[in-house]
């Protein structure tokens, strides 16, 4: 591919930079062939012009895309180079706080300078088992790498931990072994893996010392081969040091530290034990003090010896050894602070009682004067003379200075020889990895001769690095059968020739200090002569002659010859050492010294020596080549360490660790590139990628690269064959065939092709982006035309509709105001018209008032005128008529008296004649008979009118009665009208005063109305001002009622959250101690199977054959020891006597642990014995009693049953006598209706009824008496002995009557039968018994409210009035009689309607009775022949046999039958054709009968076997989660049956009654019950652990890797690196799997019938683990951190939930489980850009904690060029808002949490008497009860 394709305009290169090493920069300008500059924009947006070397013509490094920054590793990167290597380095430190990183084979660590939560349990379980690709880099993958491929490959393994001082080598090796130790285990119990980790505090005190790099620097190489067993259990380690620097034991540099036991001891100097030690501040010795840094910030020093000292102990190093190495170590502290002094220019002396060196002397036993002597003295021997020499004052401190590292050295060896001796291996070690942890390539401003050695390892390991490097690239290479050429790599072995070869620097060195006077100055002329022409290597200073310069494969160094030959010869005063050795009361210093004549290894203490411990032992030497290594020099004894670690990691895998050091000042995340490309080119991780990068770096299967590229293929291209399909596409794309190559499973690629590829990618997605931008902006835009068009068209209409709306409003204000015009005018001319109107009226009304007024006083003038007139002309007319009429009168009277007169004249005359007379008589009869006739008429006249006057007369009375009445009210009228008018001239004037008043009033008035205008006016605006006040008032209320409310719902709230966190808060410390309960119950088998296995081994080792399962006899009461240790004590016993020499290998401590519990459990079987004994002379001395009893007992009871039966047969035939008479009298009534009430045969029916149920009371009594007796004779019959025969008489002829043992033996079970019914009656008599005691004290606690109730109304009477205390009784009373009233009515109803049902059974036994006697002749008819017929007894049908729901065995049935029931049921057979349960129905009802014969025993050994049985079977099959589930579905049942059937109320009330009949009766068994429901927690842990172990191979595949929704989360282009080794051929799990083997767990568990509550408890531990499995995956996986993957993730969940709800477990808590998840993968999909998105994240992610919320964030990986990063301002933004969250650090979820599971009470309707045993269980020997 030609530069010019890359390198165009926008391109991003890496150009060097002073500060920064290399700066990125973008291409303003393509490049083209022949340009000699480019033209470069910085990322300041800087121009500048960047010149090309004219002589290499060399262009920049290109940079990755961005989508490949950040890798996991670094040869994943498609251009791989130094840049790329530090760029992506830093990136993943800085941005996503990553500080591993693989490179290959090689993972990079670097020092974060600060305590990460990622070395937890909880990361070790979640990398155990993992392959080394599949989660992030780590330590532990590598540990898990290193385990795998012992186990696999039956090959030992190595890890080389390297780096500088304070890169993180001591705690990367320390966490690697804490991960064996962690997932191993160790093979014995003697605690193998603690006593590992507890060697890091041991050697970190006498090996680590602080220095400016590090605080915890260790100053000495170590190789830890840690030995497993044939399982891969630990069984021991090994500890091999190198080069301990003992240069430091005696002089710091600034702001460095001795090594840390020294201050920790000065730390700790005021405790008692130390006080012999004479110790004080660390300021006040030399040693400790030179450095001036005596604190090192955070770490206490004297709790840091407590822990030293814990872990000398865990190591076997007593008390009185480490208070002896403490005295050693305080010794050369005192011996530093001896002051020597001048004596003269060639001698020196030590004054006398100096007090540091009396002290020294003191702690090693030896004399001050010998001390003195030989610290400034010297032995000096020759040929024929030896000779004392004095010491200068330099040479003198020189030689004590020298002693002080010798003795350390000692000490130092003397510490691993016993750390060694503590870590050795009990059993036959069968492999090991070993852990090494040696220092890095070292350069300093003045390299001495530990550079020099530390260099020359380093030299050595790189070799071997690259050629282990080199061979897995060519195994590689030829896996996959591709052509390879031979890469050129850099090869050191020139440089290793330079240092060890013959006539090397190290054997001029050599032998320089074998000659006499050899010198520093002498070896570099001889070096220089030697190699400076000859090797290109060497080369000499410019400026110096006495130091060389060496080019490593890291850096050339120049090493200063000063001290060279001092430091490798190494000597020590041998007369100091003498003095040491002589020492009589310090053992532990004799023994440092004893071997100091026979070096035992190339690594011994011995002068000249470097501090390291032997690597073998080889005791058979003799003294003279012993003397001949003694004298072997530190660099030869190093150079034979090296060679003999590097055969053993020839021997093994290795894996390499390269540590890397971000900064010199120690600060937290903190990255300098100058520091860190240093040591990325020294320790060889640039070196693998260079050799990466020569080959085919960027490898891909084909199944991802066709995912990653199918956008490049058309559809054409695509064909089944993938292979093909990937050649052909890679023809089209690149053109150069040597760019790539096809291998058989990988297409590997040149460096850079991935980049190509990928912008052709991109490419390709930017077109098709910019068409669908293109497509999506048109339409963006079409419809934002549509909708500004739409507005437009709504805001016309709108406006036009507003315009019309003004003109109509307009014309209707027009005509409104047309309309209030014409109203406001008529108003006013009406207005104007009435005023004038009422004006004319007020002149109307006056002048007419005037007119009326003065013609009333006219007409009243007139008036009373025309009344004097009236009077006057009446009192003339009357005075003329009286005139007149007295005239008239008298003129009358005087003609009348005339005219009579002259009649009586007539009269006369007439009378005087005769003729007259008789004419007048004639005329007289006539009249008298017509004034008869009118007499008669005016009589009758009279008389009807005399009626009529009479009536007249009363009508007249009643009217002048009236009249009188109307008379009298007229009167009253008028004299009411006089005094009216009397009273009207009075209102008048009143009237008058009035109106005076009235005017004045109305002045008044109007000043008033003036007044109260003014008032008024003031009133509004005091008004108007009240009521703003008002308002402001009311506002205020509103606002404080406001306030009031939301503090009042605040409260509510704030009490309902307390209340709601109080409640959470009970159930989690509920849920804890419940889990902690469970936890115990978990440890507590572990134990008992850690004790079985134990067991297992003795007997193996001993070769004494056992029986498997051996049981005790037990005759005291259970408890939960006895079911758990009763199958042990006789294997216990055996295995100690014969496993006696086994024993003595083990550990002591767990020796005296077993011995102490053998001791106890053969007391407590002792004393069994004792209680058994004692038992059995009890019951001995109790059977001789009862037999004496009984003989003399017998007799008479046999009497007395024979008595009795003499009586029952009497009886018999007397009920015969009644049956007959009845069936006589219904027979000779047979016409008359039989069965009516009233008939004879009725009569006599009821009086036999009447008369039956009398004798079945006296019966009852009897037969509760024939119990007892019964009772008592079945005891003496147990006693008696079978052959005993009876001597008494009667008791002979009651025997004799059963003939055979047959019929003694039926007798008996009559017997029994009958027991068994009495005691059934009594138990039913005394829970009617209870029952009426119930309904007793109800009754009377109703007569005591009842009592209290009158009280109270008693009391409330007389508080009231008499009357109203009257009414309130009545009141009451009748209240009270009503309810009586109502209570005898329902009691009067119900006797109605038994009477009624009585009635009907009465005629149906009469009609049944009449049936029966039909069958007899009809022809009888006389009483006599009646009774001398035989009498037909009543064939009455017989019951079927009433099972008690109980189950009878032997004794020596109860091994058959757990082992049928138990150990070889077939769960499949019984879930498939059986009831549910039915093993523990079976048990239960066989424990019944047990309760029920009152056997303890039986019980007790019953219980025991079902439950160790159910813990065997447990045992042999517990990872079948079929038999797991089946038995903990029984154990849950048998629970259940304990508790329904316990005849506790709480568990009765959902029983029938038939049920609580066959409640227990004997036994209490509360304390199995509890023993029960811990073997049921310890199966459903079993169950809970089998389906994890199910599971946990699904999840990660099906939640994560699969692709359930195909082309959404397309392969990011990582070309992952997983090694060959590490990836197992497993199949591929998908969510279906998942889904499907849920199916199963469930169908399993509902066919064994497991309590529905305790399936949701179990479907909630599995999405438990489905959700923290997959969340912990997600957090340790980068690759898997992205937008598409949150995706699947939900949609995975989403299908979880749809089972959850298809099988109605929404509500049993297992979606909330997942909420964690959930929210992971939303994060995973909002944006994380600004403050808003951080608060929204924030308030979403509640179920996730701040760490794996800002792990997700910085882990957020985009799989496409398109997405973007999270910002680190985000992240942080993120941080300072979860700040204030109370949780836990802990970063993963806890995977082997349980959550407590409890059981709740389930009852079963299940009738016991209707079980059937199949005969498939084969348990004919148990009979049905």
């Amino acid at each position: 591919m030609a530069a010019s394709e890359l390198y165009t305009k926008f391109a991003r290169v890496w150009i060097p930079d002073a500060e920064e090493v290399w700066k990125s920069a973008e291409l303003s300008k393509d490049y083209k062939n022949g340009d000699t500059s480019l033209q470069l924009l910085l990322e300041d947006r800087t121009n500048i012009e960047y010149k090309l070397d004219p002589k290499t013509k060399n262009l920049p490094y290109l940079r990755n895309p961005d989508i490949l920054v950040g890798e996991n590793d670094l040869t994943a990167l498609s251009y791989l180079h130094e840049p790329a290597v530090l760029h992506n380095l830093k990136v993943r430190f800085i941005d996503s706080k990553l500080i591993y990183t693989y490179c290959g084979i090689v993972l990079v660590a670097i020092n974060p300078y600060e305590m990460l939560p990622i070395y937890g349990t909880d990361i070790i379980n979640a990398y155990s088992g993992q392959n080394m690709g599949d989660m992030d880099p780590h330590i532990f993958a590598v540990a898990e790498e290193a385990y795998k491929q012992m186990a696999r490959d039956e090959r030992n393994q190595s890890i080389i931990v390297s780096g500088e001082s304070g890169a993180g080598k001591t705690v990367s090796a320390k966490y690697a072994m804490r991960y064996f130790a962690t997932v191993s285990g160790s093979a014995t119990e003697a605690n193998i893996e603690e006593k590992v980790l507890a060697s890091n505090p041991i050697m970190e005190a006498i090996g680590n010392a602080k220095t400016t790099r590090n605080d915890n620097s260790s100053r000495f190489g170590k190789y830890i081969e840690i030995g497993f067993d044939n399982r891969y259990r630990i069984t021991g380690a090994n500890m091999r040091t190198y080069l301990l620097e003992k240069s430091r034991v005696v002089f710091q540099a600034d702001d460095e530290r001795n090594y840390h036991i020294f201050y920790q001891l000065c730390a700790s100097s005021h405790l008692p034990e130390f006080k012999s030690l004479k110790l004080s501040n660390a300021n006040d010795f030399l040693y400790t003090r030179q450095g001036g840094s005596p604190v090192i910030d955070g770490v206490d020093d004297s709790k840091e010896l407590c822990t030293t000292r814990n872990a000398f102990t865990l190591l076997g190093i007593n008390d009185s050894n480490q208070m002896g190495l403490f005295q050693v170590l305080a010794a050369i502290l005192h011996l530093g602070n001896v002051e020597i002094k001048d004596k003269d220019a060639d001698s020196c002396l030590i004054p006398p009682n100096n007090r540091h060196l009396t002290a020294f002397c003191e702690l090693v036993g030896v004399t001050y004067q010998d001390m003195a002597q030989w610290l400034s003295h010297k032995k000096l021997k020759t040929a024929t003379e030896t000779y004392i020499k004095p010491l200068p004052r330099l040479q003198a401190t020189n030689a004590r200075d020298a002693l002080s590292k010798h003795i350390y050295a000692k000490l130092f060896n003397w510490i691993v020889e016993h750390v060694n001796k503590a870590l050795i291996a009990s059993v036959k070690q069968h492999s090991f990895i070993g852990v090494l942890d040696i220092y890095g390539f070292e350069t300093f401003e003045v390299n001495s001769f530990e550079q020099f050695c530390i260099n020359y390892a380093n030299e050595k390991l790189q070799q071997q690095f690259n050629m282990h490097v080199f061979k897995l690239e060519q195994e590689e290479y030829m896996r996959e059968q591709i052509p390879w050429t031979l890469i050129d790599f850099y090869d050191n072995q020139p440089c290793i020739n330079l240092i060890e070869a013959k006539m090397g620097v190290l054997d001029l060195l050599d032998e320089e200090c074998k000659m006499p006077k050899g010198s520093d100055d002498s070896w570099a002329q001889k070096l220089y002569n030697t190699h400076l022409k000859t090797c290109s290597l060497f080369e000499k200073p410019r400026m110096s002659n006495r130091a060389f310069i060496i080019q490593h494969f890291a850096d050339k160094v120049e090493y200063q010859c000063e001290g060279f030959l001092e430091k490798n010869k190494d000597t020590v005063n041998e007369e100091q050492i003498n003095v040491l050795k002589a020492s009589k009361k310090f053992d532990l210093l004799v023994e440092l010294f004893q071997d100091e004549g026979k070096a035992s290894s190339p690594t011994g203490q011995a002068p000249g020596t470097g501090g390291r411990t032997r690597l073998s032992i080889k005791p058979d030497k003799s003294r003279q080549s012993s003397s001949r290594e003694h004298k072997m020099t530190v660099g030869c004894q190093f150079r034979n360490s090296l060679q003999m670690l590097m055969e053993t990691l020839n021997a093994t895998t290795p894996h390499y660790v390269r540590c890397i050091k971000p900064n010199d000042f120690k600060l937290a995340f903190s990255f300098d590139p100058k520091r860190a490309v240093q040591q990325l080119r020294a320790c060889g991780v640039l070196e693998t990628i260079r050799i990466s990068a020569a080959g085919f770096p960027s490898r891909w299967t084909y199944q991802e690269f066709f995912s990653r590229y199918r956008v490049l293929m058309k559809q054409k291209d695509v064909l089944p064959d993938k292979k093909l399909t990937c050649r052909n596409v890679l023809e089209k794309l690149v053109q150069d065939q040597d760019k790539y190559q096809f291998g058989k499973t990988k297409i590997f690629f040149r460096a850079g092709q991935v980049a190509y590829l990928e912008k052709l990618r991109a490419d390709k997605l930017r077109a098709a982006c910019i068409r669908i931008q293109k497509t999506i902006r048109c339409w963006l835009a079409r419809k934002r035309y549509l909708r500004q068009r739409s507005a437009a068209i709504t805001i016309q209409r709108f406006t036009r509709g507003y315009q019309a709306r003004c003109l109509a409003k307009f014309m209707r204000r027009t005509q409104a105001a047309t309309i209030i015009q014409k109203y406001q005018r008529m108003y006013v001319e009406r207005k104007r018209y009435r005023q004038k109107q009422a004006a004319a009226l007020a002149m109307q009304t006056i002048l007419r008032a005037y007119m009326a007024r003065q013609k009333y006083q006219a007409l009243l003038r007139e008036h009373k005128a025309v009344i004097i007139q009236k009077h006057v002309r009446g009192w003339l007319a009357r005075c003329w008529y009286k005139r007149c009429l007295h005239a008239i009168v008298y003129l009358q009277c005087c003609i009348r008296r005339m005219r009579a007169k002259r009649e009586l004249k007539k009269l006369k005359i007439e009378a005087r004649s005769v003729e007259h007379f008789k004419k007048l008589n004639k005329g007289m009869e006539n009249k008298i008979m017509q004034l008869q006739r009118k007499i008669d008429e005016q009589n009758k006249d009279n008389r009807s009118i005399s009626e009529r006057l009479l009536s007249l007369e009363s009508s007249y009375a009643a009217e002048s009665e009236r009249m009188r009445g109307e008379l009298g009210r007229l009167r009253g009228a008028e004299e009411e009208a006089k005094s009216k008018a009397i009273q009207v001239s009075s209102l008048l004037e009143e009237l008058e005063k009035l109106r005076r008043e009235l005017s004045v009033t109305q002045q008044e008035k109007k000043t008033i109305e003036d007044w109260a205008q003014t008032y008024r006016d003031e009133m509004e605006k005091m008004v108007s001002e009240l009521k703003d006040q008002n308002g402001l008032l009311k506002k205020d209320k509103d606002d404080l009622n406001r306030m009031i409310q939301e503090q009042s719902q605040q409260m509510t709230e704030k009490m309902t959250r307390a209340i709601a966190e109080e409640t959470q808060q009970l159930e989690t410390d509920l849920n804890e101690e419940r889990s902690r309960y469970q936890n115990l119950l978990t440890e507590h088998l572990r134990l008992e199977e850690k004790y079985d296995d134990l067991k297992e081994e003795i007997a193996l080792s001993s070769n004494v054959s056992k029986p498997g399962h051996r049981r005790t006899d037990s005759t005291h009461s259970s408890n939960e020891s006895e079911y758990t240790y009763n199958s042990e004590y006789t294997e216990l016993e055996e295995g100690s006597r014969a496993g006696d020499e086994v024993i003595r290998g083990i550990d002591t401590s767990l020796t005296l642990k077993l011995q102490k519990r053998l001791t106890e459990l053969e007391q407590e079987k002792q004393s069994l014995r004792d209680e058994l004994e004692n038992k059995e002379e009890q019951f001995q001395r109790a059977r001789a009693r009862d037999d004496a009893e009984f003989k003399k007992a017998r007799g008479a009871e046999l009497e007395y049953e024979s008595l009795k039966r003499q009586e029952l047969e009497s009886e018999n035939k007397k009920l015969k006598r009644d049956l007959g008479e009845m069936r006589q009298s219904l027979l000779g009534d047979a016409a008359a209706g039989t069965g009516a009430p009233g008939s004879p045969a009725y009569k006599v029916l009821l009086d036999q009824l009447n008369a039956a149920c009398e004798e079945l009371e006296v019966r009852k009594e009897e037969v509760l008496i024939l119990r007892s007796q019964l009772v008592s004779q079945k005891e003496a019959m147990h006693h008696k002995d079978e052959k005993e025969t009876m001597t008494e008489p009667s008791v002979y002829a009651d025997v004799s009557k059963l003939k055979d043992t047959d019929e003694l033996k039926q007798a008996y079970i009559g017997l029994k039968d009958t027991n068994r019914l009495l005691e059934h009656q009594l138990q039913t008599q005394r829970r009617s018994y209870d029952n009426e005691v119930e309904v007793l004290r109800g009754e009377l606690q109703n007569v005591k409210e009842e009592n209290n109730r009158q009280q109270q109304l008693l009391a409330q009477n007389l508080q009231l009035p008499p009357e109203a205390r009257i009414e309130a009784s009545l009141q009451h009373e009748i209240t009270r009689l009503t309810n009586e009233n109502l209570d005898l009515m329902e009691q009067l109803e119900k006797q109605d309607r038994t009477i009624r049902k009585l009635k009907k059974q009465l005629k149906v036994y009469s009609k049944r009775i009449g049936e029966m006697g039909a069958g007899q002749t009809e022809g009888q008819t006389s009483p006599g022949q009646m009774v001398e017929e035989p009498i037909h007894p009543v064939n009455i049908p017989r019951r079927e046999k009433d099972f008690q729901g109980m189950l009878e065995y032997k004794k020596e049935d109860e091994l058959k039958l757990v082992k049928n029931l138990i150990l070889e049921l077939k769960p499949r057979g019984v879930a498939v054709n059986l009831i549910p349960g039915l093993p523990a129905y079976i048990l239960f009802m066989c424990l019944r009968h047990a309760d029920y014969v009152n056997d303890d025993q039986k019980v007790r050994t019953l219980l025991t076997s079902t439950i160790n049985t159910i813990k065997k079977i447990l045992k042999k099959r517990g990872d079948d989660f079929e038999t797991v589930s089946f038995w903990l579905a029984n154990t849950c049942r048998f629970l259940h049956c304990l508790k329904q059937y316990s005849g506790d109320e709480a568990f009765m009330k959902h029983n029938t009654s038939r049920q609580n009949e066959h409640c227990l009766s004997n036994f209490d068994l509360a304390e199995y019950r509890q023993v029960i429901s811990d073997l049921a927690i310890q199966i459903y842990q079993q169950l809970i652990k089998c389906m994890e172990n199910i599971l946990q191979p699904m999840i990660v595949s099906a939640m994560l890797e699969h692709e359930t929704i195909q082309g959404v989360s397309g392969v990011k282009p990582t070309g992952l690196r997983k090694r060959t080794s590490s990836i197992a051929d497993e199949g591929t799990y998908t969510l279906d799997s998942i889904l499907r083997q849920l199916n199963a767990f469930h169908s399993t568990m509902c066919q064994h019938g497991t309590d529905p509550e305790l399936i949701k408890q179990v479907v909630r531990q599995q999405f438990y683990i489905i959700g923290a499995v997959t969340l912990n995956n997600l957090l340790l996986r980068k690759d898997m951190c992205s937008w598409s993957k949150g995706m699947q993730i939900r949609y995975n969940v989403s299908q979880l939930e749809e089972w959850l709800r298809d099988k109605g477990l929404m509500t049993c808590g297992a979606k909330e489980t997942l909420e964690p998840l959930i929210q992971a993968a939303q994060l995973l999909q909002v944006k994380k850009k600004t403050d808003e998105d951080a608060e929204a994240i924030c308030f979403m992610c509640h179920a996730l904690t701040t760490a794996q919320i800002v792990k997700i964030l910085n882990l957020y990986t985009p799989v496409n060029e398109f997405e973007e990063r999270v910002s680190i301002t985000f992240i942080r933004t993120i941080q300072t808002r979860l700040r204030d969250r109370c949780e836990s650090p802990q970063l993963l979820m806890d995977t082997k949490m349980i959550y407590p599971v409890t059981f709740p009470f389930n009852p079963s309707s299940l009738a016991l008497e209707t079980i059937q045993i199949p005969s498939s269980l084969n348990l004919g020997f148990l009979t049905r009860v």
